[in-house]
């Protein structure tokens, strides 16, 4: 069942997004071959994903040898954490559906389309050694420390991913190295018996932060929502002032 919109937190859908704009680490696994690292990944708008691989790779020989009928593909996307965690990986996407060789005469223009909406530099290599798949989506899950959870295609079509996905990495290495002040602030809204444990900012997003607590007999995710959504980095900064119980304390500001 897909999560409702609350304030407690963002839909499967946004969950997906933001990780999938997060991620750096991705493979494509199809039938008869081993999973292949991808060198860019990039879930459109239209709700299909272009993939960047190896051109004298077995997955793109079979790809072609499939044609426009495409083979079955499972893309796997892990969301990492920005800090050294002792369990670095947040969250894991499976994108399954059919992959298609993208034509030579139009790589050089979807690769200006992806381009456009994620600049990335493997797309320099596109007809240098990198070929593009297409992805065509059947279905989406994604699975976290809170189990997992599918989406419906047409919803993540529409979805955006956080308005903070980008500079999340930033603002979590800055509170942690700076702000150890609020950490500890923040972590007295834990249950007590959470308090034993190594408290670490984990996630941040428009509708709260999430800890991560390493205790010596697991690690523990809690989530502490904020009053309500926010839209901005001054938003962002009041509502985690408010959290730990005073709106006037200085704004925090990345480096």
């Amino acid at each position: 069942m897909t999560r409702a919109t609350t304030q407690q937190g963002p839909t499967t859908a946004e969950r997906i997004r933001s990780a999938v704009a997060r991620s750096q680490d991705s493979m494509l696994a199809i039938p008869a071959s081993d999973p292949i690292p991808t060198t860019l990944h990039h879930l459109r708008s239209c709700g299909d994903v272009i993939v960047a691989i190896a051109t004298d790779s077995r997955t793109t020989a079979l790809a072609w040898q499939a044609g426009q009928g495409g083979l079955p593909a499972v893309l796997e996307l892990a969301d990492h954490a920005p800090l050294p965690l002792r369990e670095p990986v947040r969250s894991l996407v499976w994108l399954r559906g059919t992959v298609r060789p993208v034509p030579p005469h139009v790589e050089r223009v979807l690769a200006a389309e992806v381009a456009a909406e994620h600049p990335h530099e493997a797309l320099l290599d596109v007809g240098h050694g990198t070929s593009l798949l297409w992805l065509r989506l059947d279905s989406a899950v994604v699975a976290d420390a809170t189990g997992a959870e599918p989406v419906d295609i047409d919803e993540l079509r529409l979805a955006e991913p956080d308005p903070f996905w980008e500079l999340e990495t930033a603002w979590l290495q800055h509170l942690d190295e700076d702000h150890a002040d609020l950490i500890s602030q923040l972590a007295r809204r834990l249950p007590p018996s959470l308090r034993r444990g190594r408290v670490r900012p984990l996630a941040i997003d428009r509708y709260g932060i999430s800890l991560r607590v390493e205790a010596f007999d697991g690690d523990r995710d809690v989530r502490l929502p904020f009053a309500e959504p926010v839209a901005d980095m001054a938003g962002l900064s009041k509502a985690v002032r408010v959290l730990v119980g005073c709106p006037f304390l200085n704004g925090l500001r990345t480096r």
